[in-house]
């Protein structure tokens, strides 16, 4: 059975079931059988899975939209799961610095003085999760992690 040459999936006929690649004959269709499933192959567009998932976090909510709508990669369960989590980690964000607007608006700015420690964590943290990504580790950041996990 000859795989596909984009994603390494099992393909038979002209086209791949799982990305919708072109499995073309002859030496090609040679070339693809010994690709085994699961190798590290770049998809159509040129990205490996590893940069992939690092990209998702890039720019939070954008690449991570981006990630989960664009084709060959929408359907790899790993980069599905980083999109989540950028998303996520982005969204979270967002909610503790409004809330520490509006308790540090009613409380006369006291809270305002720790917010610049609370987004030095959230940037750590962001570059850490960009790293892993990269380096195709898994970190499952508590909370948002598992939710990222069940949606992927």
């Amino acid at each position: 059975m000859p795989f596909c040459p984009s994603c390494g999936s099992p393909a038979e006929g002209r086209f791949c079931p799982k990305c919708g690649a072109a499995i073309s004959a002859g030496d090609d269709a040679t070339r693809a059988a010994s690709i085994p499933p699961g190798s590290a192959s770049t998809t159509p567009a040129g990205l490996t899975e590893n940069v992939a998932s690092a990209l998702c976090y890039v720019l939070g909510l954008i690449t991570g939209i981006l990630f989960l709508v664009l084709a060959p990669y929408n359907q790899n369960r790993t980069i599905r799961f980083h999109a989540f989590q950028s998303i996520f980690l982005q969204v979270a964000a967002i909610i503790v610095w409004i809330i520490f607007f509006v308790v540090s608006s009613i409380s006369g700015g006291f809270l305002f003085l720790i917010s610049p420690l609370i987004w030095l964590g959230f940037f750590v943290l962001w570059l850490v999760v960009i790293i892993k990504a990269y380096q195709n580790q898994k970190l499952v950041i508590p909370v948002i992690g598992p939710l990222a996990e069940k949606q992927a």
